[in-house]
Formats: C-alpha cells, sequence, structure tokens
C-alpha cells in the first residue's frame, strides 16, 4: 500500500528563458534565480501560502497552479493525499518571460512525487517530463527547469517528449532585463501567423543549429546565432520597448533576444564582473528591473 512521507518537503527551481532567439519552441536555459517552495500531507483540505513574486494575483486554493501539478503527479502514481499545505515563496516575476509558470509546474510535479514513498519508482525522470511538459503545452521552459543547463527538446510524432541537455562555454552568462508592465503568453503567441515564408523557416533553423555551436563553446558567434525570424518581430506589438531595446543593442554587437514569451529582454554576456555586463546593467531602461544571471546547472532540487 502506497504511504506518504511524514513531515514536510521543500524543493527549489530555476528561472528559464526560452526559445533564445531562433530555437522557438526547442530550446531553453536555465537562469540562477530561483523559487523556494515546500509542501506537506495533511489530515483534509487545501491550504495555500504565497509570497513574493504574484503573491498578489494566484489562488489560494487547488487551483493553484503548483497543487494542480502536484495532483497530476498523485494521479500519475494512483495515490490521493487526504488534504495538502503549500508554501510558495517565489521571486521569478510572473508573466515576463522567465518561466514562472514552468517553475510551478515542475516544482509541483517533484513535490507530489517527493511526498509518497517510493515516488522516484513510481515516477520516472522521463514520466515526469512528460507529465510537465503536458501540463504547459510545450516541453521548452520545463525541461530547463527539471534537468537544468540549456537543452534542446520537442514532441516526437507519437505525442511523447524529448529533452536533450547540451554543453554551455562557462564563459556565457546573461543580463536579464525586466519591465515592469507582464505579457501573456496567450496575447504574444496570438500575434504569430499560422504560416511563415520557407526562405524564413529555413533561415531560422540555420541560425538554431549554430546557437547550439555557439553556445557550446564558440561564443563569438552568438550575435548571429541569436538572429530570429520567426517570431520575435510578430509580437512587436504586444512589446514595442523590448524589441526596440534587443533593436538597439543588438545594432551595438549584443546578442540580444525576448526572454520566452516576452516582455524580458536577455543579453548574452561574458561573465559577472565584466565590462560589457556593468555596461548592459547600465543599459536598463528607467523602471525596469536588471540583474547578471548565471547559467544554473543543477535544475529542480529536493532539499
Amino acid at each position: 500500500m502506497t504511504s506518504f512521507v511524514t513531515g514536510p518537503v521543500r524543493v527549489t527551481v530555476p528561472a528559464t528563458s526560452a526559445n533564445l532567439g531562433p530555437g522557438f519552441d526547442s530550446m531553453g536555459l536555465a537562469l540562477d534565480l530561483r523559487d523556494e517552495l515546500e509542501a506537506e500531507v495533511v489530515g483534509d483540505g487545501v491550504e495555500v501560502l504565497v509570497e513574493g513574486a504574484g503573491a498578489d494575483g494566484v489562488p489560494r486554493d487547488a487551483t493553484h497552479l503548483v497543487v494542480r501539478a502536484m495532483q497530476v503527479a498523485f494521479d500519475a502514481m494512483g495515490v490521493r493525499p487526504p488534504g495538502l499545505r503549500l508554501h510558495c515563496r517565489n521571486v521569478i516575476p510572473h508573466a515576463r518571460g522567465l518561466g514562472s509558470s514552468s517553475a510551478a509546474i515542475v516544482a509541483g510535479v517533484t513535490l507530489g512525487r517527493a511526498l509518497v514513498a517510493g515516488g522516484a519508482l513510481l515516477l520516472d525522470d522521463d514520466r515526469v517530463l512528460d507529465l510537465c511538459a503536458g501540463l504547459e503545452g510545450h516541453p521548452d521552459n520545463v525541461a530547463p527547469a527539471q534537468l537544468g543547463g540549456f537543452v534542446v527538446a520537442g514532441r516526437d510524432d507519437d505525442g511523447g517528449f524529448y529533452a536533450v541537455p547540451c554543453p554551455v562555454d562557462p564563459r556565457v552568462g546573461a543580463v536579464v532585463m525586466v519591465p515592469p508592465t507582464p505579457v501573456s503568453t496567450e496575447q504574444a503567441r496570438g500575434l504569430l501567423p499560422a504560416t511563415v515564408p520557407h526562405a524564413d523557416a529555413a533561415a531560422d533553423a540555420g541560425r538554431a543549429a549554430l546557437l547550439v555551436a555557439a553556445l557550446a563553446g564558440q561564443p563569438e558567434h552568438l550575435l548571429r546565432a541569436t538572429r530570429d525570424y520567426l517570431h520575435q518581430d510578430y509580437r512587436r506589438p504586444a512589446m514595442p520597448e523590448s524589441l526596440e531595446l534587443v533593436d538597439r543593442l543588438r545594432a551595438d554587437g549584443v546578442a540580444a533576444v525576448v526572454s520566452g514569451a516576452g516582455p524580458t529582454v536577455l543579453a548574452f554576456c561574458d561573465g559577472p564582473a565584466t565590462a560589457l555586463t556593468a555596461s548592459l546593467l547600465e543599459r536598463c531602461p528607467a523602471g525596469w528591473w536588471a540583474s547578471y544571471l548565471a547559467l544554473d546547472t543543477s535544475g529542480v532540487r529536493v532539499l
């Protein structure tokens, strides 16, 4: 008979940046900005406490995304707890293109598995990816949130998901510039056309392939490798200030992109204490939040 562990379980999960320019819905990078969550099986009911980023805009009941992800994990293991207590300490900005929903999903499924005695035997890592990507709809954010690092991910013809970790040169870091106004993923996706010219698709495939090589050990090619043809310009009406900043940075030779569905701008740099990083932080628009973020290599962790 399946039983639940005694006491609370804590996990920490990183922010992520998907697309990275040409890798639309297929590439993602974990960043060293982490939410921390704690959950416990209790006698009855669902209690949710949220503090930090996005605390004013999320539900405090069983409809909370983390709780829903936990329930998906419980269903996959064939168990149902009598009640749950959840405490979220959020630092990942919500609706800014830094993977807050993917972090919630990965944390929830991981918490659900960890709360069941022998959960890792009932739910292996591949199944965790399938559950998380199924909830999110695509794997480009959930895969690096789960695995850490730079991940190429997608969906097979049979409906299953895959995720392949790729190396990243230790010189590569990122500065994120986060505007105060959110943009929903649904709004950003709604601006994309149903079809694109074949030449644009071919050009984007070439840049995506180059991006894998550039991140792995040839960062001098990042500017060329992050040129996008499929999604960023179509989304300009939803985030004009972000795309104008991307344009200015790229004109100065900086490999800058819209992070995920936006509106955060991510600019690749060469470390935490370099002249390039300092200059990028200084170029953050007034009223925005900026920070250097190292690559996170560990993904979700049970503490």
